[in-house]
């Protein structure tokens, strides 16, 4: 009796182990600690020639970003600049 009630438990736990492995790999939105600051990002409040934080797919309407923290102008810039095709 002992050892039915052993193996139901070991199969309770893989049951629940494997349940769990779909939503520890379900991807989760960027916390403000996973950006980068914008001295890392080498930011700056110009544009780089004809590059912009407004023309950058990362750029968040008013004035955020999707990688770098804090407010961020349109008209600036940074190394993570990803052109809109």
């Amino acid at each position: 009796m002992a050892k039915r009630q052993s193996e139901c438990s070991r199969r309770t736990f893989v049951a629940a182990v494997i349940a769990g492995i779909p939503a520890a790999l379900l991807p989760r939105p960027a916390a403000a600690s996973d950006k980068m600051t914008k001295p890392q990002a080498e930011y700056r409040d110009t544009p780089n020639g004809i590059y912009s934080c407004g023309l950058c797919t990362l750029f968040v309407g008013p004035d955020g970003c999707k990688v770098v923290e804090g407010a961020i102008s349109k008209d600036g810039w940074c190394k993570a600049f990803a052109a809109v095709d």
